[in-house]
């Protein structure tokens, strides 16, 4: 059996969050290494449809350490995005272990063990940086559909040319599914159904309104925190879903997309909607969002929802362990890039500090 290797610190994924934590690190002199599932950094951002960008303009898009040198006043493309991650790993030297997929995390004592590709680590610090948005869900009625019916996750649609010919129904009314029909509309008849989950009045892409994304950022990131007395009341309820940001309600209405009510159910084998309406459709996307899947992890951080108990990350029960990249960790903009810095700022503080502490001496086995 091969010696576990062991190290300072094991950060758990290697998106944005994984990446500006390993910046942190790297400044703290920890011995560490962040363990990616995807064969390349930025995959999370190259697997999703083809015509994805941004929200921020690249001035807003750098993350610690190294500047985003793409266009500054327009938004980036997700693969535009996505090699600046990589181009970020690559210089600054970051260990990223690609293709390494964390099956189980444990505690032996003061140590965290992980196992992940046939092989077991071991640190004192282990840092789970892959977000809460890692399970695409669907309804459970979603496997009552005709199999004539072309149906997948918006985690798995790519472009047009995935659907069969016939109409479209996009389910879920949020970013991803006004995002989405905008597309499909231009070859096949689509319908969007769910709830209008609210927008931003403005254009984010026009000049003028740059200054505005400035200072919504601003109150996200300095105002909307749990430090402030106005974050902590308006934070918690902030959940349930984000208004559209880019397209708007009359965007949708004058492209030719057909709002319909929220899908309730599967009426010989085709979708049924609230109102009773049946849909004769060809195709179905499903815009439902992602749940958290944190199963793989053994230890007692969950609450019974299955989300983390933590503050600012830091799980109090549990030593060792930490989150990062959590929706409204520390503040509104928690979960963005622009915000994901700071969160990984403290953390390292924390993992500093309780390091300069030298746990009690365990106790030895009998005989030994």
């Amino acid at each position: 059996m091969s010696a576990r290797e062991r190290f300072d610190t094991i950060v758990v994924g290697g998106g944005q969050a994984g990446l500006t934590m390993g910046y942190h690190l790297t400044r703290l002199g920890h011995r560490f290494v962040i363990l990616e599932a995807n064969p390349r950094v930025g995959d999370s951002w190259r697997n999703r449809w083809d015509s994805l960008r941004l929200f921020t303009p690249g001035w807003y898009d750098s993350l610690q350490g190294l500047r985003f040198r793409g266009a500054r006043t327009t938004a980036p493309t997700k693969d535009q995005f996505a090699d600046y991650l990589e181009s970020y790993r690559s210089t600054l030297r970051l260990p990223v272990r690609t293709g390494v997929r964390v099956e189980r995390i444990s505690r032996i004592g003061h140590r965290m063990v992980v196992e992940a590709a046939g092989r077991t680590l071991e640190a004192t610090h282990v840092v789970v940086a892959t977000g809460a948005c890692n399970d695409p869900w669907t309804p459970g009625f979603a496997g009552e559909l005709s199999p004539h019916i072309t149906q997948m996750h918006s985690k798995d649609y790519r472009n047009p040319s995935q659907l069969s010919p016939g109409p479209v129904l996009l389910v879920g009314a949020g970013n991803s599914g006004a995002d989405i029909c905008m597309e499909t509309i231009r070859t096949h008849r689509t319908y969007l159904a769910g709830r209008h989950p609210g927008h931003i009045p403005f254009r984010i892409d026009g000049l003028v309104t740059r200054h505005l994304v400035h200072l919504v950022r601003f109150a996200g990131h300095h105002v909307l925190n749990w430090g402030t007395p106005v974050g902590r009341k308006v934070l918690p309820k902030l959940g349930g879903g984000h208004p559209l940001v880019r397209v708007k309600p009359k965007d949708i209405l004058a492209a030719g997309v057909e709002r319909v009510p929220r899908v309730a159910g599967v009426r010989d084998g085709k979708p049924e909607l609230e109102d009773g309406r049946v849909l004769d459709v060809a195709n179905v996307i499903w815009c439902t969002g992602f749940r958290p899947d944190y199963s793989w992890i053994d230890l007692p951080v969950l609450d019974a929802g299955g989300s983390p108990v933590h503050e600012r990350g830091v799980v109090k029960g549990q030593p060792g362990i930490y989150f990062l990249g959590l929706d409204r960790q520390y503040s509104a903009t928690s979960e963005v890039i622009t915000g994901v810095g700071r969160d990984a700022r403290y953390l390292a503080q924390q993992i500093g500090a309780r390091s300069t502490v030298r746990p009690a001496r365990e106790p030895r086995p009998a005989g030994v």
